[in-house]
């Protein structure tokens, strides 16, 4: 079955981190962009951070300096290093893929229409 699967999720201390994967099982994410997104509670979607089809990233102004996006040697898996946590960093982190995708800014946009996209993985910022 093609899907994606979002791990690493939990709970953590503010100033803790996490590293969050994004796994592909039965094909490879080296030819797609490759989004995270948050979902808090009562709060639109956002999109985090992206790396494209071409490796470019993208991370919004809330996470940059903090997240760091890349993928894994073995091409099937994305990672989201998310340090310096925050209780604003709360919320499900899921991650969608867009076959050959290179502007981050339009993948982040879309609402719909991903080739793939995972079910999310809890991550709660408290002391």
């Amino acid at each position: 079955q093609l899907q994606l699967v979002e791990s690493g999720g939990g709970l953590v201390q503010p100033g803790g981190s996490l590293r969050l994967s994004c796994a592909a099982s039965g094909f490879s994410l080296e030819n797609f962009g490759i989004g995270w997104f948050r979902q808090a509670p009562g709060k639109e979607r956002q999109g985090i951070a992206c790396i494209s089809y071409g490796d470019g990233t993208y991370y919004s102004d809330s996470v940059k300096g903090r997240f760091n996006i890349s993928r894994g040697n073995a091409k099937n898996t994305v990672y989201l290093q998310m340090d310096s946590l925050k209780s604003e960093d709360t919320g499900v982190y899921y991650c969608a893929a867009d076959l050959r995708a290179i502007r981050c800014t339009a993948l982040l946009r879309k609402r719909t229409g991903y080739n793939y996209r995972g079910q999310g993985t809890q991550v709660t910022v408290s002391s």
